[in-house]
């Protein structure tokens, strides 16, 4: 075998490993429940065993000066996948901190992801990847999206402002390829949940904003967790988000998505329920709920308000009854409330409903 060869092979053992291990981790994120870590983490099966060796003899390969760029983001997409994999087995360790050690492997997934997503304009594979199963077969669609990643209007793509990990208060926008200036697109605001990071949960999105022509803006909280006990300082920072997404890409403000996941969730009421929010949709997911948040807001804005209710049966930290009490509440109010209690969801995030929730979204009014 020529040096050649060697390095094709090297190439696509390494990424499609990547993948393969990259799928084991979305079906345990979504699976997450701490008692069940064992057997979740047995998923993994040798995926992460593979991923070595195959980044041994990737890292091993000779490469042309021309090709050393994607060598270091594929190498960095490899890396933060054995991360999370060693993450997910430290964390199954009996009398190990279950949440934490989680919590940590997962985000070095998300970041894996974010590593992976560039490798999209030179890989088929890769851009399959980030579509939604159901769609990889889709010629007309991938087609659509290979003819968007040639473009230089710097328009679509994944985009960072003073969000970097270390940073508090900025936000990270994803425009998909086949990005079109002259139609207004549906937007996705994204929150992620108590000490979590816009960067990553970005990532919880792009598949199906991709496949369905979303933008999507995940902002990270001005503080550690959301300003649940002063609202109006995180509604200020996502109501600049919104005017900085608008003024550069053409949105359709009669789609304007508030969404976020356990204390986003719930900030995602507070703030979205507000009379003067300017969201169109609210999808709240594992979040908390006090019957006050209804009864403080103004019955013209919650009235006919479009709402999709995401909360597990097995959410440990905010029981289902949570969700219960919200719906009930909500639609007592008037609000068109689309109530999803899934049976095996924990407190976790469920991105197989994100493209549930774009589909509502272009239908609910």
């Amino acid at each position: 075998m020529d040096a050649q060869d060697e390095l094709l092979e090297a190439i696509v053992g390494l990424v499609a490993r990547s993948m393969d291990a990259l799928q084991m981790l979305g079906f345990i994120a979504r699976h997450m429940h701490p008692p069940d870590i064992a057997a979740l983490a047995a998923v993994l099966g040798d995926a992460d065993t593979s991923l070595q060796t195959a980044h041994a003899q990737f890292t091993a390969a000779r490469w042309p000066a021309h090709l050393e760029s994607f060598r270091d983001q594929a190498g960095q997409a490899a890396s933060f996948t054995l991360r999370a994999c060693e993450g997910i087995r430290a964390a199954a360790v009996p009398g190990a901190d279950v949440r934490r050690l989680t919590l940590r492997a997962l985000r070095q997934a998300s970041r894996a992801e974010e590593a992976l997503y560039p490798l999209t304009t030179s890989l088929p594979s890769v851009s399959k990847f980030f579509v939604e199963q159901d769609r990889r077969d889709d010629q007309t669609l991938l087609e659509r999206l290979a003819a968007g990643m040639v473009r230089t209007d710097g328009q679509a793509g994944v985009f960072h402002a003073a969000n970097e990990p270390d940073e508090r208060g900025g936000f990270s926008v994803f425009v998909p390829e086949d990005y079109d200036s002259a139609r207004p697109h549906p937007l996705v605001m994204a929150l992620h949940g108590g000490a979590g990071h816009g960067r990553l949960f970005l990532w919880t999105w792009v598949r199906a904003a991709r496949t369905h022509g979303a933008i999507v803006a995940a902002p990270t909280s001005t503080g550690d967790t959301w300003s649940l006990m002063q609202p109006d300082v995180d509604a200020a920072h996502l109501a600049n988000v919104l005017q900085q997404v608008t003024q550069r890409w053409n949105v359709d403000r009669s789609r304007l998505l508030l969404t976020g996941m356990s204390d986003g969730g719930t900030f995602t009421l507070l703030s979205g329920l507000d009379a003067g929010s300017p969201f169109t949709h609210l999808a709240p997911v594992a979040a908390s709920f006090h019957p006050m948040i209804v009864a403080m807001s103004e019955a013209r804005r919650i009235s006919g308000l479009p709402v999709y209710l995401v909360h597990g049966a097995l959410d440990w930290m905010f029981p289902v009854s949570v969700a219960r009490s919200a719906y009930a509440a909500l639609d007592a109010a008037g609000a068109k409330v689309a109530y999803r209690e899934l049976a095996d969801l924990s407190h976790t995030y469920p991105r197989d409903e994100t493209a549930r929730m774009l589909q509502w979204l272009s239908e609910a009014n």
